[in-house]
């Protein structure tokens, strides 16, 4: 294969499918892209293998590990979607994570507090019990393989990977980026199974809880050296107040014989737990514990009897040439084969041969035979006795998830187990009043007699919409965050009921629907009354003015005034007469009544000029008419204006005078 830059990938197209965005992380054999799935408009990551990638037999081999991973259905594993070649680039596609990864958590935050270490560890060993329950392995568990979504969730990635690289490769590839995490087996060339990843996590244990790596050195190979040849510290050297039984829970994950590890990952899962549930009590120490979880306590090897030495050409120890042929002397403490003899010689100089003529008594001659007999006895009873303490006292737990609380406890009595109740849970998949998880879960083995801790359904998790009308969003953040929901999208709208800030309604629910817990409630805010534009009337017809008014939300109040200018039942003025203003403000009209009239008087009897200074005083004018023969003393006998008659200011009233 060709060199490929990472940056040439950067806008490609693989397989007409999957377009590569950019690179999110890069390591010793691949390097990871987000990229956009064009045929499922999703994002995903994409893996695409280095081109000098040594891989075992061909591409294809590649693709079977992918395929092997991809069958690892379980929500702590980065799942597998697709694999593919496209031209000379070989590439694997995942579900895209968004988050960090454990090895940036541990930058921030180790050395971790005991129970915060085993919340990140005990997601990671329940995705490798699920691998393991399937045949598979992992064989690069590192930190820089932990996940941690945004949201919190941890997802083991790269599996099947590892098992893509070539047995000659060294540290020029894989083993840089994970000697530190490497198995003394893996090391030896012994090969690689459950226990080789049981070793891993307690490698990250160890250093979650100490911010330290197990063993260190000037380079790779001094640090598989240490892993080889020399025990891990308890942690509690480091961090002072770590629980005896913590420290042993490391030691029994990282003891260089793997027949004394944990068996596998569910296994030590269970251990985990138990040491879970100690802290969780407070306990400082727990001897019985701690004993039960020391190297010590596990299942002692099988050591096959040796009966005659070997030949001084049988080398016992197993190689190591690819880390130790550089020039440093090769060890043998941890890798060499542990003998054991049996009345046999060591080396034929050690043993005095009896002559031919002088036969060795009989009870010599059988002494051999007697004693490989006691000892193969002995080496069956140890063997029973290990086997036993490792595994024959064990029971498994039964599956009691879905099954209701009754059900579930007598299922597990009729398993040999006690139970108790734990806090109840809620389930969107498992009735009420029937059993969510189990503690330690089906498939785990306990003794006889353990507590199973049963979690019992409470049902689906729902919470009812209260009603936030009127209330302000900080108000309906707190009232909403005691229901265990929270405030979505917020929008603003007009309205002539709510006050300004205040909450209208929710957009996305009604008051009283159920929703699940974290469910964002999104929200109308009011803005207020809606702003009404004020058109001016004055000048035209009241009545059209008032209608025109009323039906734009205004209250109209109407004032009459005398106007000689304007006539009746038109605006004389409008307050306010411009701008804007909201529904139920009031709009003043003044509309005229046209001229002010006046009464005309009853002049009859009076003399001209007492009729004169009476419609004087009332702005009228007096048109006299007198008798030419009547005296000065004439006065009116008659008035040619209706007494009484309304008329303008400046009017004339005729009258007759004799």
């Amino acid at each position: 294969m060709t060199v490929t830059d990472d940056d040439a990938l950067v806008g490609r197209t693989l397989d007409q499918r999957y377009v590569i965005h950019e690179r999110i992380a890069r390591g010793g054999m691949a390097s990871v892209f987000r990229a956009t799935d064009l045929r499922l408009d999703r994002i995903v990551a994409v893996k695409i293998m280095h081109p000098d990638t040594d891989l075992e037999d061909t591409p294809e081999r590649f693709v079977r590990e992918a395929q092997s991973a991809a069958k690892l259905n379980h929500r702590g594993i980065v799942s597998v979607y697709d694999q593919g070649v496209d031209g000379e680039t070989i590439y694997l596609v995942m579900e895209y994570v968004p988050g960090r990864t454990l090895r940036d958590v541990l930058r921030e935050e180790a050395p971790m507090a005991p129970r915060r270490a085993l919340s990140y560890l005990e997601p990671v060993l329940m995705a490798l019990s699920a691998a393991h329950d399937a045949g598979l392995i992992h064989r690069d568990i590192k930190p820089e393989n932990v996940l941690i979504s945004t949201t919190g969730e941890v997802k083991l990635a790269d599996f099947g990977l590892a098992r893509a690289i070539s047995n000659d490769s060294t540290f020029d590839g894989v083993l840089v980026g994970t000697v530190s995490y490497l198995a003394p087996e893996v090391i030896t060339h012994q090969g690689a199974d459950a226990r080789t990843d049981v070793y891993a996590c307690g490698a990250m244990l160890f250093e979650m809880l100490t911010g330290s790596k197990p063993h260190t050195g000037d380079s790779p190979l001094a640090v598989a050296h240490q892993h080889v040849n020399e025990d891990v510290a308890p942690p509690s050297t480091l961090q002072p107040g770590i629980p005896p039984y913590l420290d042993a829970l490391v030691r029994r994950a990282m003891t260089r014989d793997r027949e004394r590890r944990s068996p596998d990952a569910r296994v030590l899962l269970h251990q985990l737990r138990q040491v879970q549930r100690a802290l969780a009590a407070g306990l400082a120490d727990d001897p019985e514990l701690t004993q039960d979880l020391l190297p010590g306590s596990g299942p002692t090897p099988v050591v096959a009897p040796v009966l005659d030495g070997p030949p001084a050409d049988v080398e016992m120890t197993a190689p190591v040439t690819s880390l130790w042929d550089v020039g440093q002397d090769q060890p043998t403490t941890a890798v060499t084969e542990p003998t054991t003899t049996f009345g046999g010689p060591v080396a034929p100089a050690a043993v005095d041969r009896p002559s031919e003529a002088e036969p060795a008594p009989a009870g010599r001659r059988r002494r051999g035979p007697v004693l490989l007999l006691v000892a193969l006895a002995a080496l069956a009873a140890t063997a029973l006795l290990g086997w036993y303490l490792a595994i024959g006292r064990y029971e498994t737990v039964p599956n009691l998830v879905s099954l209701d609380q009754a059900e579930a406890v007598k299922t597990a009595e009729a398993a040999g187990f006690t139970t108790e109740l734990g806090e109840p849970a809620f389930s969107e998949v498992v009735e009420k009043g029937a059993v969510v998880s189990s503690d330690p879960d089906a498939g785990s083995r306990a003794l006889p007699d353990d507590v199973i801790t049963l979690v019992v359904s409470k049902g689906k998790e729902r919470y009812e919409i209260p009603n936030i009308q009127g209330r302000s969003v900080s108000e309906a953040e707190t009232i909403l965050g005691s229901l265990n929901l929270r405030v979505g999208e917020v929008t603003q709208a007009f309205s002539d009921k709510v006050p300004t800030d205040g909450i209208i309604k929710s957009s996305s629910h009604k008051v009283g629907d159920q929703v699940k817990r974290d469910t964002a409630v999104d929200l109308v805010v009011s803005k207020g009354p809606k702003p009404i534009t004020i058109t001016d009337y004055t000048g035209q017809a009241a009545d059209d003015a008032s209608a025109a008014l009323e039906d734009a939300g205004f209250v109209v109040r109407e004032v009459e005034q005398f106007s000689d200018s304007v006539k009746k039942g038109v605006v004389i003025s409008q307050t306010p007469s411009a701008g804007t203003g909201v529904r139920g403000d009031t709009i003043a009209l003044t509309v005229s009544k046209g001229p002010e009239l006046v009464a005309v008087p009853d002049l009859r009897g009076m003399t001209e000029d007492e009729a004169r200074a009476a419609v004087t005083a009332l702005g009228l004018k007096l048109n006299a008419a007198k008798n030419p023969f009547s005296g000065d003393d004439a006065r009116v006998q008659y008035q040619m204006t209706t007494v009484g008659k309304k008329v303008k200011p400046g009017s004339t009233v005729t009258v007759f005078l004799s």
